[in-house]
């Protein structure tokens, strides 16, 4: 017997353990040999992360998928695993050896560090995972990949070792993203632009043998030092004249030439750049093209390398301002600014310091200023990579869904850069470089095949040292579709499961993960890494702002499943997933998809109350009552919409269907127009033939719900077996398939039944009339199908809709509403129930407020002004302010014309 009150704290837990113990989510699980493989690999998590909302997001939807298709009989795996997060966890372990006032990762040694990360792991990380369980997370548990564990960190030595000797990994020397308080190397992805006050400062620049000079503005003028030209726009007339001649760098007497180049914009500032190659990105690529020198002036942790620096101090005469200069050899950027200017002022070419505001990368980790800094680094030639994975979604081996997103994956691999792969870090996998005494490199698998290769290269055995640094995490996730599944070994999963069916991830990794892997799948296993690429869009919250722990405005999901439980959270997610629209989430959404549960519960309680158990020979296909052929057809309908949905990733679309069916077609409509028959006015065959087909529809609710409410409809589907076990449990059941249910008559019958009633509903309460009065029906013009569906059904209509009498006219009496349903006119007479005149009044009132609102709304959208600088989610909550008042605006006008004015 179910329990009274739905509690989804006491049946999840109990739910998991038995998925556990069944070992419901293994690999294939439920399959019949030879079945189509199904396989998501899931986006590695941070061994140091927890659970946040996009994380719920996104594996809400992959297990909708993974659930799906297990039902459908493939052959599933969702492979889960880890990522091993270089600088996260060395950050993390690091911090807490501070806080323990333990030795520091230098004192301990490489290897003792390494060793302690290991234990940290094994102690502490990877607690996403037991979050991931209690979501509900449908994975192969048995099969945790992680990317520093021996299968992978050998496929990632391969690969490594592979493209080297291929030509496609090399070591030079260009601009990365520095951390100088890291001290390594980071992508894009760690930087973090932080809007800054600061300066424009306006510095004069004289040329050689003249008495011109240029005026370049810089925002950075301690890179000064490490200037190498000026650039001008070429057809910038007020400097052609000077093009090819050379400035004298103040301070430093170092001769530069004035260079035109296009990187100059003459509309921006003074029309004349500064050109830095070995401190700028931009000036990096115009240093190139001009053949100029690098210069680096910085150290690795931020300050003034100028003593000694054979790049600085190349031609450059000896003089007072030099030495002024050298004096800051060792001075920290911050310091070093304010110093150059001095100098700069000092001299009289200081000649603006005009305010800016402007964006300065920081590191999202270390929260420090991040440097463009010249350094030696690992790079993979991803430009000769990206032609097949760019061939590859172009022909549509690959898809992006929403497809708008190839065209940001189109944007970026054909502009793709070379991809800096090495990092300055302990934690990961270190780079299988060794180095001779001369500098030459062996690139090997391991350290007796680079020793066997060196003595080869010098004739005779000789001592290496190996690179210290490892390999940034991103490259050992873009082998995750194949090593995951065993790569580089041909095991019969990597057969079986290769390519991927989809993958689902968010648009800001499109480039750093899902490009990645595309390339190195096509390199490696020649073929593409997966199928379909589902781009799922942000969490927001209610007003559409997003989530940061600055605003305060962060919902920890493991917070709303303790509250109202993991199957309310993952409807809520799936319901409000539409492609393309970011989800915004409020806390009284999940409690009202909570409730959605307990209607079911609820409505399955009524049928284990009422003596409805499932049958095993019932043949839905042999009813003959009406109400029960139409709930079949209803039911088809719902799981042919349901299924379509999600084949096409719209989830939404998927959930809606569902929910419409499960809550106002079966627990309010079918259940209700089905309780005098349950309830004891009907007799014999069609009583049993109704407790037969409201067990069979409830199991089909909890079928097609399961893959979005999976604990709930897991213990239903137990619960309501009745005397016998069930063989399987909804996991591993089969999926709806009820194509050939449908019934055109039965729907024509109870359709027009259900939307009258509930049009009867809708004027009642637009009209004010009281929930006690009854009230005459009148049909008018009734055809003959018409007449006999209404005096069939005016028992029904006096119990659920309050009807008085129904009877039949050639026109609408006075003072009567008209209603259309189906073609079709029914009259409710208001007179004597109703005041009309006050009735007008009133809605005449709420008419002009809303006009009221819907103008001002319109006049703050029309305020240019507004519009562009109100934050984004308030712009939209306006417009969907303006939207529910239009609405509003609708029905109030609908209700004033049935009462007869305009």
């Amino acid at each position: 017997m179910l329990e009274k009150t739905y509690s989804p704290s006491e049946i999840e837990p109990r739910i998991a353990a038995r998925w556990e113990q069944a070992e419901a989510f293994k690999a294939g699980a439920g399959a019949a040999p030879g079945a189509d493989p199904f396989c998501i690999v899931i986006p590695p998590p941070n061994v140091t992360g927890s659970l946040h909302m996009g994380h719920a997001l996104n594996n809400t939807l992959q297990d909708i998928l993974a659930r799906f298709e297990r039902m459908r009989g493939k052959n599933v795996l969702w492979q889960p695993g880890m990522d091993h997060a270089g600088i996260a966890t060395q950050m993390v372990v690091e911090r807490q050896l501070m806080e323990r006032q333990l030795p520091g990762r230098r004192d301990m040694g490489r290897a003792a560090f390494v060793e302690r990360v290991w234990e940290w792991k094994a102690e502490s990380g990877g607690r996403i995972f037991e979050q991931l369980k209690r979501l509900g997370a449908s994975c192969d548990w048995s099969r945790e990949r992680f990317t520093m564990d021996e299968g992978l960190s050998r496929a990632v030595v391969k690969l490594f070792v592979d493209l080297h000797r291929n030509g496609l990994i090399y070591r030079d020397k260009r601009l990365v993203n520095w951390d100088p308080k890291l001290q390594t190397a980071i992508s894009d992805i760690e930087v973090q632009s932080i809007e800054v006050k600061g300066h424009l400062w306006h510095l004069r620049y004289p040329v050689e043998g003249s008495d011109e000079s240029i005026v370049v503005a810089t925002t950075r003028p301690e890179t000064m030092l490490g200037d190498a030209a000026v650039a001008v726009h070429p057809e910038d007339e007020r400097y052609r004249h000077l093009v090819g001649r050379n400035v004298v760098l103040p301070l430093v007497g170092r001769k530069i030439p004035i260079v035109a180049d296009e990187y100059s914009d003459p509309e921006k500032g003074t029309g004349a750049v500064k050109i830095t190659p070995a401190h700028d990105f931009n000036d990096f690529e115009v240093g190139k093209r001009h053949g100029l020198p690098l210069i680096n002036v910085l150290t690795s942790d931020g300050r003034l390398a100028l003593a000694g620096n054979e790049a600085f101090l190349a031609g450059v005469p000896s003089s007072a301002d030099l030495d002024a200069v050298l004096a800051l050899d060792g001075v920290a950027v911050a310091e070093a600014r304010k110093r150059v200017l001095a100098l700069m002022e000092e001299r009289g070419l200081m000649l603006e310091a005009e305010p800016h505001v402007h964006q300065v990368p920081h590191g999202d980790r270390s929260g420090v200023v991040i440097e463009p800094f010249l350094t030696d680094q690992w790079y993979v030639d991803a430009q000769k990579l990206a032609v097949d994975a760019i061939a590859a979604v172009r022909d549509g081996r690959t898809s992006f869904v929403p497809e708008n997103w190839s065209k940001t994956y189109f944007e970026w691999m054909e502009n793709i850069q070379p991809w800096c792969v090495s990092r300055q870090l302990w934690w990961g996998h270190q780079i299988p470089a060794w180095f001779g005494p001369d500098g030459a490199i062996f690139v090997e698998e391991s350290e007796e095949a680079a020793l066997a290769a060196a003595a080869a290269h010098y004739g005779a055995p000789t001592p290496l040292t190996r690179d210290e640094d490892v390999l940034d995490t991103w490259f050992s996730s873009a082998l995750w579709p194949f090593s995951t599944l065993g790569w580089p070994d041909k095991t019969p999963e990597l057969g079986a499961y290769y390519p991927n069916a989809v993958l689902v991830t968010g648009f800001d990794i499109i480039f750093f993960w899902v490009a990645r892997m595309m390339m190195m799948g096509l390199y490696v296993m020649k073929e593409v890494p997966f199928r379909d690429v589902y781009i799922h869009a942000l969490v927001r919250d209610e007003k559409g702002a997003k989530m940061s722990k600055s605003k305060g405005n962060v919902i920890d999901p493991i917070d709303l499943v303790d509250a109202y439980g993991a199957d309310a959270l993952r409807f809520t997610l799936a319901a409000m997933a539409a492609q393309g629209r970011d989800v915004k989430l409020a806390r009284a959404r999940v409690e009202g998809y909570r409730n959605f549960a307990t209607k079911l519960w609820n409505a399955s309680r009524f049928a284990e109350l009422n003596g409805s158990a499932p049958v095993a020979s019932f043949d839905p296909r042999s009813v003959t009552t009406t109400l029960n052929r139409w709930i079949l057809g209803e039911a088809a309908r719902a799981a042919a919409e349901t299924t379509a949905a999600i084949e096409a990733y719209r989830f939404n679309e998927a959930a809606s269907a569902v929910y419409r069916f499960v809550w106002n077609v079966v627990c309010d409509w079918y259940v209700e127009l089905a309780k005098p028959v349950l309830q004891g006015e009907g007799q014999g065959d069609e009583a049993e033939e109704t407790r037969a087909t409201l067990a069979f529809v409830l199991d089909q609710s909890a079928a097609l719900l399961h893959p979005f409410m999976p604990f709930v409809t897991e213990e239903l589907w137990a619960a309501r077996a009745g005397d016998a076990p069930r063989e399987r449990l909804l996991a591993l059941s089969e999926w709806p398939v009820l194509g050939d249910l449908d019934d055109p008559d039965a729907e024509a019958e109870i359709g027009w039944l259900v939307e009258l009633v509930t049009e009867l509903r809708s004027a009642r309460a637009e009209m004010g009339v009281p929930a006690s009065a009854t009230l005459p029906l009148v049909i008018v013009g009734a055809d003959a199908a018409t007449r006999g569906r209404a005096e069939r059904a005016e028992a029904t209509l006096a119990r659920i809709a309050r009807v008085s009498s129904v009877t039949f006219a050639d026109q609408a009496p006075g003072g009567a509403i008209q209603l259309l349903v189906r073609g079709q006119v029914a009259a409710l007479p208001l007179e004597g129930v109703v005041d009309i005149a006050a009735e007008k009044d009133r809605l005449a009132k709420e008419r002009d407020k809303t006009l009221g609102e819907i103008k001002r709304i319109d006049g703050k959208l029309a305020n240019e002004s507004f519009v562009a600088r109100a934050p984004e989610d308030v712009v939209e909550g306006e417009k969907e302010k303006r939207a529910g008042y239009r609405d509003r605006l609708a029905k109030i006008e609908a209700a004033l014309r049935q009462l007869g004015q305009e």
